[in-house]
C-alpha cells in the first residue's frame, strides 16, 4: 500500500545526530503516517548513547587529581557498588572502557589493579569533562565506580551506562 507522503514504502532515511547540550537519556524519534485512514504513531528510542560524544581525553597523574578535586561537589560525583556481572579479566576491562570512549591513564591510581580514564564529552554549546575510577574486586566479585563530571545529570547517565557493561 502507498505511503501518502514524500516517501515510499521501502525506502530508507538516514539521520545524524548531535547533542546540542547534554542528554541524559537517548533521543526519540516521533514517527507519523497514515495507515489504512488512520493516522499512527511510533516512538522510537534512537541507539544513540551519551559515551558516543566522548573525545578520550590524555592527562598526567598531576592534572587528573587536581581536577578531581575540582569536580568535588557531591552533585558532580557518583559512585555505584555492583557485583560482576561476567567474569572480571583485565584486558576485557581495559578493552570495555576503551570502548566506552575514556582515555585510560596509566600510573595515576596508587593501586594498579584500579582503572583510570578521562575523557571529554562535545556538544553543540558545551563540553563536559570527565573523569572516572573503576575498582575492582576480585575476591568479591564486585566493583566501585566512580564518576565525576561537571553535570550532575551527566555523571548519572554515564554511572548507569557504565556499570551495565560489567
Amino acid at each position: 500500500m502507498p505511503v501518502e507522503s514524500g516517501m515510499r514504502s521501502a525506502e530508507q532515511e538516514s539521520l545524524t545526530s548531535s547533542f546540542t547540550a547534554e542528554c541524559p537519556d537517548a533521543p526519540v524519534l516521533n514517527i507519523q503516517f497514515r495507515y489504512g485512514g488512520t493516522l499512527q504513531n511510533i516512538a522510537v528510542k534512537l541507539p544513540v548513547m551519551l559515551n558516543k560524544f566522548f573525545q578520550p581525553t590524555e592527562m598526567t597523574s598531576q592534572d587528573f587529581f587536581q581536577r578531581w578535586k575540582q569536580l568535588g561537589t557531591p552533585q558532580q560525583e557518583v559512585q555505584k557498588i555492583f557485583k560482576a556481572k561476567n567474569q572480571m579479566d583485565i584486558d576485557v576491562t581495559k578493552a570495555k572502557l576503551l570502548g566506552f570512549g575514556v582515555a585510560l591513564l596509566d600510573s595515576v591510581d596508587p593501586n594498579p589493579a584500579n582503572f583510570v580514564g578521562a575523557g571529554i564529552i562535545h556538544t553543540k554549546t558545551t563540553q563536559v569533562g570527565c573523569l572516572l575510577r573503576l575498582e575492582p574486586n576480585a575476591q568479591a566479585q564486585m566493583y566501585r565506580l566512580t564518576l565525576r563530571t561537571s553535570k550532575e545529570s551527566v555523571s548519572q547517565r554515564l554511572c548507569e551506562l557504565l556499570s551495565e557493561q560489567f
